[in-house]
């Protein structure tokens, strides 16, 4: 795996490492990068995530925590200078193998300095049963994308303040205090610094080779950024008042609709933690047109492989949540 050499600044907001995944993922040639990354003070929204729901925005405006949406799925996080983000490009393509292919290869690296962590959940890394790590997936052409959360300390004060996760999140974890179900490698014990253990992480993972972007590829990521900075997408809202349902094997999900004149689909979006492993738009197309009752649901939703297209869905779920 080659390592992704980029610039580490207070300045550089987190769009810009989420935009330089997509160079990697759509310049390079085929194979198997990475790099790790840190931030000032930030929260990322999944690409399905209603903002206002998820975080407290005027908490974050006057504690000056930037506020951001990526295109994978998945839940908010809240990330800073104790945090270290990984981001793994590769030119696989299923979702389950690659997501086991990195969670594997990161807990190798964790044993490799004493640390006993595992897999676990959706998309999570734990030790001892709690969660140390957090990660989501993005699939375009020919290749992947994971990036994820590493703890390696945590201000769980900020956290529990700006990110506001539902009431059916907080049941769906049996807890509701973050420390009792989170960790850091502070608390485990590791005794490097938090730049020690980047370069230990890199060194370790990083064994062909080092990529550095020119300042033509540095202008290509800066082009890149700018749809994450778009307004209509970064604040998309979600017109309704309703909560989120919980799922098993899903997570949060929502749907919300407008209907025509007969009763059938015009405007459909969905909303939630959930994990699409590939754009969900040909299943929001399909059920345009259709009529909001089960059985034409049923029927049209039996050509559409929901499963393939948003992890752990099935087409009964997609029913309630149509039409809870």
């Amino acid at each position: 795996m080659k390592l992704i050499a980029l610039p580490d600044s207070p300045d550089i907001i987190l769009p810009y490492y989420l935009a330089a995944e997509e160079w990697v993922a759509g310049k390079l040639p085929p194979g198997q990068y990475f790099f790790a990354w840190q931030v000032d003070p930030t929260v990322i929204c999944g690409r399905h995530q209603d903002m206002a729901a998820e975080v407290d925005m005027n908490y974050a405006a006057g504690h000056g925590i930037k506020v951001w949406r990526r295109k994978s799925g998945g839940g908010a996080v809240y990330a800073d200078r104790n945090n270290i983000m990984f981001s793994y490009i590769t030119t696989s393509t299923d979702v389950q193998t690659t997501f086991s292919d990195y969670t594997d290869m990161i807990c190798r690296m964790l044993h490799s300095l004493g640390i006993v962590a595992e897999p676990t959940g959706r998309n999570d890394i734990a030790i001892n049963g709690r969660k140390v790590a957090g990660n989501a997936f993005l699939k375009l052409p020919g290749r992947s994308i994971v990036h994820g959360t590493m703890l390696y300390d945590a201000d769980f004060e900020t956290m529990s303040h700006v990110l506001t996760p539902s009431k059916a999140k907080r049941e769906s974890k049996g807890v509701i205090s973050v420390p009792a179900r989170v960790t850091t490698l502070r608390n485990e014990g590791i005794d490097l610094s938090c730049r020690e253990f980047i370069n230990y992480a890199t060194d370790f993972l990083c064994t062909d080779g080092t990529v550095t972007p020119d300042q033509t590829d540095i202008d290509e990521i800066l082009c890149i950024m700018q749809s994450y900075l778009d307004p209509s997408y970064l604040r998309r809202e979600n017109r309704s008042d309703t909560e989120a349902r919980y799922y098993q094997g899903v997570g949060l999900l929502k749907a919300e609709t407008r209907l025509d004149s007969h009763g059938r689909i015009a405007e459909i979006e969905l909303w939630g933690d959930f994990l699409p492993l590939r754009p969900i738009e040909p299943l929001l197309n399909g059920l345009r047109g259709i009529p909001l009752e089960p059985d034409a649901l049923r029927k049209a939703l039996s050509g559409l492989a929901a499963g393939k297209i948003i992890s752990g869905v099935t087409d009964n779920i997609l029913i309630d949540a149509l039409t809870s």
